[in-house]
């Protein structure tokens, strides 16, 4: 069996992770994705707000395909941990790829124990738009003993920072805009006084 373990921060998930997600669940037997703290990055959204959202962006997939779920409980400050957790969830006899995006990979050499790491999943990167893989980052993940291939898939240029900081809701799918009003996350939260706020 084959599963893709897929974290991202997820603040806020865009049509980019959508689309990553329906192409996995393509290519392995299971897909599990969640909302993480990656300790290189400021996030300005509780976790339970990412998770919830990203099980939105799975359920707007065009026919949901079976084989993605949220795994809301594999989240862990450190990645080595979250592998444990696959491993007593689904036994020792699977192949784990860990799934990361090319703007992710210079910051690889310097993951908790990452050696340990490396020994017990392959990488897959997905190229993003803006962030080339260079030879030199590969090499250095190589040097660290990663067994990585490289998606044949390109991520579409939208981002989670373009809409946090410029309110583009282009990178994002109706029912995540829906929510994020709702909830009064990120920009939309200035926009309406608290004491204005009914619920």
């Amino acid at each position: 069996m084959r599963i893709a373990l897929f974290g991202t921060s997820a603040d806020p998930p865009t049509a980019g992770h959508q689309k990553i997600l329906r192409w996995l669940s393509e290519v392995y037997d299971w897909v599990a994705v969640w909302a993480a703290d990656n300790p290189f990055k400021s996030h300005q959204t509780p976790l339970e707000h990412r998770a919830r959202m990203l099980q939105l962006l799975i359920s707007d997939i065009d026919s949901p395909p079976r084989n993605i779920a949220l795994e809301q409980d594999l989240s862990s400050f450190r990645t080595l941990e979250t592998v444990e957790k696959a491993k007593s969830r689904w036994g020792e006899n699977v192949e784990f790829t860990l799934v990361i995006g090319s703007d992710l990979l210079h910051q690889l050499p310097r993951w908790y124990r990452i050696q340990d790491l490396l020994q017990q999943v392959q990488l897959l990167i997905v190229p993003r738009p803006g962030y080339a893989i260079d030879e030199y980052s590969l090499e250095a993940v190589q040097n660290l003993g990663g067994q990585m291939a490289i998606a044949t898939l390109t991520g579409i240029d939208v981002s989670s920072t373009a809409y946090r900081e410029h309110g583009d809701t282009q990178a994002l799918t109706p029912p995540i805009v829906a929510y994020i009003h709702q909830q009064h996350l990120y920009k939309c939260q200035d926009a309406t006084p608290k004491s204005y706020q009914f619920h």
